[in-house]
């Protein structure tokens, strides 16, 4: 009897230096990608939720909203500070939270939400407070949750960063229309 011999498959390339800080940080592409059909549904319901939130603002907020003025503030608005928070907020320091507070590869949990969703939405919350009235500081700890849950189910900073864009920038609308 011979034994048949199968070639062996060549070892995998150990990862480039620096990817497991990529996607630590959420920098990698989404898993599962944005762009599929049908679309993911936390992410969709992300996206919907915003609107009766901007209705209600509009309603009850109006007179205290601030409208951006000028382009560099609505670039600042729906660009850079969405970029920004959520690189420092749910990439850096949500990415780092997620890796210490886990425990045999998972993140420990308060209900349905992470240890490390929970610390990063009041940091959020706090910088919002050196800016804002404690109850509209107050009032971003839901919205941080969400980016903070999307930022976990994708493995990615990126869904984050694109919702917080969209939400601030109905956010400015909605104060643009009723204050214009």
């Amino acid at each position: 009897m011979r034994a048949v011999m199968t070639p062996q498959t060549p070892p995998s390339p150990p990862p480039p230096a620096g990817a497991s800080l990529l996607q630590e940080c959420g920098l990698a592409p989404p898993r599962p990608p944005l762009l599929q059909w049908p679309p993911d549904a936390h992410l969709l319901l992300a996206l919907l939720a915003a609107v009766p939130v901007w209705l209600a603002l509009a309603v009850w907020a109006g007179p205290q909203m601030r409208v951006p003025l000028g382009l560099w503030a609505w670039v600042s608005l729906v660009a850079v500070q969405p970029l920004l928070e959520e690189l420092v907020f749910r990439g850096i320091l949500q990415g780092q939270a997620l890796a210490l507070l886990s425990r045999q590869g998972q993140p420990r949990r308060l209900g349905p939400v992470t240890l490390a969703n929970l610390l990063v939405t009041m940091a959020f919350v706090a910088l919002h407070l050196r800016a804002q009235p404690l109850a509209w500081a107050l009032a971003v700890a839901v919205p941080s949750l969400v980016l903070g849950h999307l930022r976990e189910r994708f493995a990615s900073v990126w869904p984050a960063v694109g919702v917080h864009a969209f939400y601030n920038a109905g956010f400015g609308l909605t104060a643009w229309l009723v204050r214009g």
